[in-house]
């Protein structure tokens, strides 16, 4: 790692503050030109030892796996983030003004685990330890500034890791389905913001099956002594790009036989 255990604390420190002032930093990777992805999780894992001094881990979040997405960062690689209880949300709900600095929403398939996965597991493995999966709005936010503001840089993967994965909260839906009933590769939603459909996409936009994600999130995970446990929520991966969601924003999700997800920011 190209950082001090000095740099990594101040780093979570200032994105600790930015999420409880609603005011963003500048870019880490201005800041510390050399530092390394490892690094980037090493910030991620400072703020998760505090943050669980007062919050349960309600399990972790899966991005950047569609290769449009990679490409454009230059990567070649997903990136994860850890899900609190504080951010889970029921469909329906209504999020008050002023609550997120940008939020930006995506959809996904969450998986609800009922069994452990740690290391190199299969597809197989995934789909006998999940309970179910059911349909799923990820809210982005961001505590780090998407460009800067001199030099016009914008983030690049070690600040959106850094910032656990632009991370801000869950939207699940009701329904529940086995994960071995049908071809995830093969659900999809329609998108839409104040009405307007925005967005559309498959399961496979997420590395062609999102199951894959599961699998590379274990292994990753081991890699940093970390594993995914029974009773989490994964989500796998968006399958459409981020959504802005300014204030008076209603999104509804329609995932078909799948079910709905709908979220309003006030």
């Amino acid at each position: 790692m190209a950082l001090t255990d000095e740099q990594i604390a101040a780093a979570a420190d200032d994105l600790l503050a930015a999420e409880a002032t609603r005011e963003q930093i500048g870019l880490l990777s201005k800041r510390h030109p050399s530092m390394t992805l490892d690094d980037a999780y090493a910030i991620q894992t400072a703020q998760m030892a505090r943050k669980t001094q007062k919050h349960a881990i309600l399990g972790w979040k899966i991005g950047l796996t569609s290769k449009v997405m990679q490409d454009a960062l230059g990567i070649d690689t997903p990136d994860s983030g850890v899900l609190y209880d504080y951010m889970r949300y029921e469909t329906g709900a209504v999020i008050p003004k002023g609550h997120f600095i940008q939020p930006r929403i995506e959809a996904e398939i969450a998986f609800v685990m009922k069994a452990p996965l740690e290391g190199e597991v299969t597809r197989e493995d995934v789909l006998a330890a999940t309970e179910y999966v059911a349909p799923a709005l990820e809210i982005l936010d961001t505590r780090i500034v998407r460009k800067d503001a001199e030099t016009g840089q914008a983030r690049v993967i070690v600040d959106t890791v850094s910032d656990n994965a632009a991370n801000a909260g869950i939207v699940l839906g009701s329904e529940r389905h086995a994960p071995e009933a049908q071809d995830l590769r093969w659900v999809g939603s329609i998108v839409k913001h104040n009405g307007d459909v925005v967005a559309t996409g498959l399961g496979a936009g997420v590395l062609d099956d999102p199951v894959t994600g599961l699998i590379w999130l274990a292994r990753r995970m081991a890699t940093y002594g970390q594993r995914i446990e029974a009773g989490q929520v994964i989500l796998s991966g968006s399958f459409i790009g981020p959504v802005e969601c300014p204030s008076g924003s209603r999104i509804e999700a329609d995932y078909g036989a799948f079910g709905r997800v709908s979220l309003t920011f006030a």
